[in-house]
């Protein structure tokens, strides 16, 4: 769903949601949430005059169609926080990972000397990285993927359909990648990258790391996003999901020895029972 913000018959602002609800059976997979990542794009110079118009109307829009509201990723932790206290948002603290990439070292030089011993052990056990770009490639990606992810509670898994959307967004100009990693023939892991602007986005990666724990197949997945993006001019790659401020996070700890760096921001929820969404704002605001 996009909401786009006109004067007069000229267009200043739009901003892109996703209505999405998962197949698992547990909760909060079975609700209807609406994501927005970003604060929209804009062709004014008036930015929050124009994202508080769009966002009144997002949130009636979307609270009809989903249960929970969503915004994350964004460059500007403050922009708009007046603006979403009025139409009843509430803030979580969160972190974002990425990795610079437009030095001119390589990005081997910031990585964690196990995790690069790894790499190297990988591939001279006869790990090979490459791409998914065949029908028939990118059905065993998502298989493999999607085995991957049935242990995650919380992490969401499309349906195999959008994966055979993102190999056909890889042709020029790209969009996005599919990274595969492969031993004898079988996929055993992989990796999703979107790319917008100078930055390359990490939205899946993972591996059969119990069955291949010697090829190092997790690990591999991020590298070959990572020694892509690096290679095409990016300057930077950002994990999409790095998790809540606590102390100890595996997934956090795993995506940080690649030689990223964390940063604290926020999201804005949004729900559409009142009362709940009034608990929360007095838990979290």
């Amino acid at each position: 769903m996009m909401v786009v913000a006109f004067e007069d018959d000229r267009p200043v602002g739009k901003m892109l949601t996703v209505v999405r609800r998962s197949k698992r059976m547990f909760p909060p997979s079975f609700i209807r949430r609406c994501e927005v990542y970003g604060i929209g794009e804009y062709f004014d110079e008036r930015r929050e005059e124009i994202f508080a118009c769009m966002l009144e109307r997002l949130t009636k829009e979307a609270l009809r169609r989903a249960f929970l509201i969503e915004f994350r990723n964004l460059d500007d932790a403050l922009f708009g926080y007046k603006f979403f206290r009025k139409n009843c948002y509430f803030p979580m603290n969160w972190l974002r990972v990425r990795n610079s990439l437009h030095r001119n070292d390589q990005p081997t030089v910031y990585m964690n000397p196990t995790r690069l011993r790894q790499i190297r052990k990988g591939l001279a056990k006869g790990a090979v990285i490459g791409m998914a770009t065949s029908s028939d490639e990118v059905d065993r990606f998502s298989k493999m993927l999607a085995k991957n992810y049935s242990t995650h509670i919380r992490r969401h898994f499309p349906d195999f359909r959008f994966f055979h959307e993102i190999a056909r967004a890889g042709q020029p100009p790209e969009a996005a990648r599919i990274f595969t990693v492969n031993y004898h023939g079988k996929i055993i892991g992989g990796s999703v990258c979107l790319f917008s602007g100078s930055t390359a986005y990490l939205l899946f990666s993972g591996g059969l790391r119990k069955t291949y724990a010697q090829l190092y197949p997790g690990i591999l997945a991020v590298w070959a996003a990572l020694d892509y993006a690096h290679t095409h001019g990016y300057h930077h790659l950002e994990f999409m999901d790095a998790g809540l401020p606590f102390k100890e996070s595996g997934y956090r700890n795993f995506i940080l020895r690649f030689g990223g760096k964390q940063s604290s921001t926020r999201r804005w929820f949004r729900l559409r029972w009142s009362f709940f969404n009034k608990l929360c704002e007095r838990i979290y605001v």
